[in-house]
C-alpha cells in the first residue's frame, strides 16, 4: 500500500512538471479561454434583454453603485461617476429640447480630449443618438466628407478649432447641418454657444422611452477610418460590438480598484471604447490626459498614482527615447495596455521602467476579429491556444505583394499559409461575428469583403495586415497591405493624398508610398512625382498646399522627381520598389526633396539631411 501511495505521489509531482516542459502555457491559456467564453455568454445574455442591457445601462448601474467614486480625473479637475451622469442628462435635454435632435440621428463631435467628451457621449446614449468622433487633425474637404457620409445633423466643437470651422461653414450651412460651440460666447457669427443652455438644464434623470428604439443593432459611435484607400471612412460601433469592446478590461486583469491613464486621442476606439468604455464596465477611474506628452507622462502616473496605462506603439518609443533618469521606475504601474509595439522597445522598455505585465492585442476598428496576447510573450500581438482555434473564425491565407492580391488555387478557392509563414488575416463573418461596415459607403463596404474563401458562398472580412503565426501558436503583424501605411500612430490612405497633390498644376502624377525610418514606428510619407512637361517643382507651393489639406501626420516628408511612373501590365502602380529604395540620395539618382519646416518648404535633400535623419539627430 505505501508503495501505491509512493507512486501516486510521484504522479502528481511529475504530471505538472511534464506540462511545464511540453505545454508550458496550459494554465494561462485554459484561465483565459473560460474567461472568454463566460465574458461572451454573460454579453450576449445581457444583449438578448429587452430592452438590451447596453455600455449605457452598464456605466448608470456603476453610477447607482458608488455615486461619489472619480470616474474622470483632468489636470486638477474630478469627476466623480454621479458628476457625469448629471452632466450628461442636461447635454441630452439641450440636444433633445433645444437642438431639436431626434433619436436615430447623428452628431459629431469636433473635440479635443475634454472631460465634456464622456457625458455628451452619455447624453447621446440617452436619447438614442450616434456619436461621430471626428479626427480633430483634418480640415476642409476632409471634414467636409466625413460630416456628409456619417449623415451628421449636429456639429459640436470649441472655439479651438474657430479657423477650421469657419473655412468650411457655408458649406455646412448649404448642407443644413447646424454648427454650435460648446462654450459660453461664441467668436463666429452664425454659430451658437451651448454651454449656457446647458448649465440652465435640469440635471435630473432622463426618461428611458428617449431611447425606446434602442437595439442591440443601433449605432452608438462613429469612429473614422482611413481603412486601405480614399478618405476616412466612418467605422460602424453598434451597441452589441460597444458592450463586448469594454470588455477588454475585464480580459486583461483590469478592475474596479485600478486607475487607468490615457492619454491616447478621444476620436480614436482605442481612448473612447477600450480606454472609457472599459472603465464604465469595470467600474475604475480615468485619468484623461489632453494629449500624450513624453514630459508629462510619469509624472502624471506619480501624480495620479496610476496602475495601469493605455499606449500605442508610438508613444512607447518616445517614452524610451528620453534620458534616463534615477526615478524611471519610481512609478505605481502594473500594467499596460495597447497595441503596435516592436520587440526592441517592448524589450528596452521593461528593462528601463520596471517588469510590467503588457497586455499586447490587435484589433481594426471595423474588424469582426481580435486578439489578446495574455501570456506577455515580448512581441507578438495575440496568442491562439488549441481550445480557441476550435472557435475562432479566422484564417491566415496567402497573399501575393507584389501582385496586392490573395492567392487562390486551382478550385478558386485562398489558400491557408502554415505555421511559421506569413499571410493576409481574414475573419469570418457570421451572426456572432459580424462586419457592419462603413456608414453612407456600400462601395467601400463591399471592398472589405472576400467572397468564396475556403468554400463556395463564405464571406470574410479582409483586414488588410499580414501576420505569422508561430509554431508555439503566437501571432505576429509582419506589414499592412494595400495603399495604406501608418504613421505617428494614425493611418494614412495613400490615394487620398495622391488625390490632394495632384490638385498641384506642376503635378502630372504621383505615387504615395510608405518608407521605414530609423528609430520610428511605422513608416513615413514619400510621393514619387511626375512633372507636367515644361513644369518645373515648387516646394513652397507644396508645402502650403499639403498644410491646408492634409493633417500633419499624412503629409509626405520625402519627394522623389521622377521622369516616368512605373505601372503593372494592370496599369495599377508600382510601390514595391519604391518602397524598398526609400529616400537613400547616395542610391537614388533622381532628385530628392525633403519636408523642412523651419523653411516652410520642399529643400532638396543633402547628405548632411540624409544623415542626421538616419543619425536619429533631426526631429520628424
Amino acid at each position: 500500500m505505501l508503495h501505491f501511495y509512493t507512486i501516486l505521489l510521484g504522479v502528481f509531482i511529475l504530471v505538472p512538471l511534464l506540462g511545464n516542459i511540453f505545454l508550458p502555457y496550459l494554465w494561462l491559456d485554459l484561465r483565459f479561454f473560460f474567461s472568454l467564453m463566460w465574458t461572451g455568454y454573460k454579453s450576449q445574455k445581457n444583449l438578448r434583454r429587452n430592452p438590451p442591457f447596453t455600455l449605457l445601462s452598464c456605466f448608470l448601474d456603476k453610477v447607482l453603485k458608488h455615486p461619489e467614486k472619480p470616474f474622470i480625473l483632468f489636470e486638477d479637475e474630478i469627476y466623480s461617476y454621479h458628476d457625469i451622469d448629471r452632466r450628461s442628462n442636461q447635454m441630452a435635454r439641450v440636444l433633445k429640447g433645444y437642438v431639436k435632435l431626434k433619436e436615430g440621428e447623428t452628431m459629431a463631435v469636433f473635440l479635443k480630449n475634454i472631460p465634456a467628451y464622456i457625458w455628451i457621449w452619455m447624453g447621446l446614449e440617452k436619447i438614442g443618438c450616434t456619436m461621430a468622433c471626428i479626427n480633430y487633425n483634418i480640415r476642409l474637404k476632409s471634414l467636409l466628407h466625413v460630416l456628409k457620409t456619417c449623415n451628421a445633423k449636429v456639429l459640436l466643437t470649441t472655439p479651438d478649432f474657430k479657423n477650421a470651422i469657419e473655412d468650411v461653414l457655408p458649406d455646412l450651412k448649404d448642407e443644413g447641418l447646424q454648427v454650435f460651440y460648446l462654450s459660453d460666447d461664441s467668436p463666429s457669427d452664425g454659430i451658437e454657444a451651448l454651454l449656457g443652455q446647458v448649465k440652465l438644464s435640469s440635471d435630473e434623470p432622463v426618461p428611458a422611452s428617449y431611447r425606446a428604439n434602442v437595439t442591440i443593432k443601433s449605432t452608438s459611435v462613429y469612429i473614422f477610418t482611413s481603412g486601405t484607400t480614399g478618405l476616412p471612412k466612418a467605422a460602424i460601433i453598434s451597441q452589441m460590438k460597444l458592450l463586448l469592446i469594454s470588455k477588454i478590461f475585464t480580459l486583461c486583469d483590469i478592475s474596479a480598484k485600478d486607475i487607468i491613464y490615457t492619454p491616447l486621442p478621444l476620436y480614436h476606439s482605442a481612448a473612447l471604447l477600450i480606454g472609457i468604455g472599459g472603465c464604465m464596465e469595470v467600474g475604475a477611474t480615468c485619468v484623461l490626459g489632453p494629449k500624450f506628452s513624453v514630459s508629462n507622462f510619469w509624472n502624471d502616473c506619480r501624480r495620479y498614482q496610476v496602475s495601469v496605462i493605455q499606449y500605442v506603439g508610438e508613444t512607447m518609443r518616445y517614452l524610451c527615447n528620453t534620458p534616463k533618469k534615477d526615478n524611471d521606475r519610481d512609478h505605481s504601474v502594473r500594467l499596460a495596455i495597447g497595441n503596435g509595439m516592436k520587440r526592441e522597445i517592448w524589450k528596452e522598455f521593461l528593462c528601463r521602467f520596471g517588469c510590467l505585465k503588457v497586455y499586447e492585442f490587435y484589433g481594426a476598428t471595423e474588424g469582426n476579429l481580435g486578439f489578446i496576447n495574455y501570456i506577455g510573450k515580448v512581441g507578438a500581438i495575440g496568442r491562439i491556444n488549441f481550445l480557441y482555434k476550435k472557435v475562432a473564425n479566422f484564417e491566415l491565407i496567402k497573399y501575393d505583394v507584389d501582385q496586392n492580391e490573395v492567392v487562390r488555387n486551382e478550385k478558386g478557392y485562398c489558400v491557408p499559409v502554415a505555421p511559421g509563414e506569413t499571410g493576409l488575416l481574414v475573419g469570418k463573418i457570421t451572426e456572432k461575428t459580424p462586419f457592419y461596415g462603413y456608414a453612407g459607403d456600400h462601395e467601400k463596404t463591399k471592398k472589405k469583403l472576400l467572397q468564396n474563401v475556403l468554400e463556395k458562398g463564405d464571406s470574410y472580412f479582409n483586414s488588410g495586415d499580414l501576420l505569422m503565426q508561430d509554431h508555439d501558436g503566437f501571432l505576429y503583424f509582419q506589414d499592412r497591405v494595400g495603399d495604406t501605411f501608418r504613421w505617428k500612430g494614425e493611418n494614412v490612405a495613400t490615394t487620398e493624398v495622391e488625390t490632394i497633390l495632384v490638385m498641384l498644376e506642376f503635378i502630372q502624377e504621383v505615387n504615395v508610398y510608405g518608407v521605414p525610418v530609423p528609430g520610428h514606428e511605422g513608416k513615413i510619407g514619400m510621393a514619387a512625382i511626375r512633372l507636367k512637361e515644361g513644369e518645373s517643382f515648387d516646394g513652397k507651393q507644396l508645402y502650403e498646399h499639403t498644410k491646408n489639406y492634409l493633417p500633419s501626420y499624412a503629409i509626405p516628408h520625402f519627394i522623389r522627381i521622377q521622369e516616368a511612373l512605373e505601372i503593372t501590365g494592370t496599369f495599377k502602380q508600382c510601390k514595391t520598389q519604391l518602397v524598398k529604395e526609400e529616400f537613400d540620395p547616395i542610391t537614388i539618382t533622381d532628385p530628392l526633396f525633403f519636408l523642412d519646416n523651419s523653411e516652410k518648404n520642399f529643400v532638396p535633400l543633402t547628405l548632411e539631411i540624409y544623415h542626421s535623419i538616419t543619425e536619429k539627430k533631426r526631429k520628424l
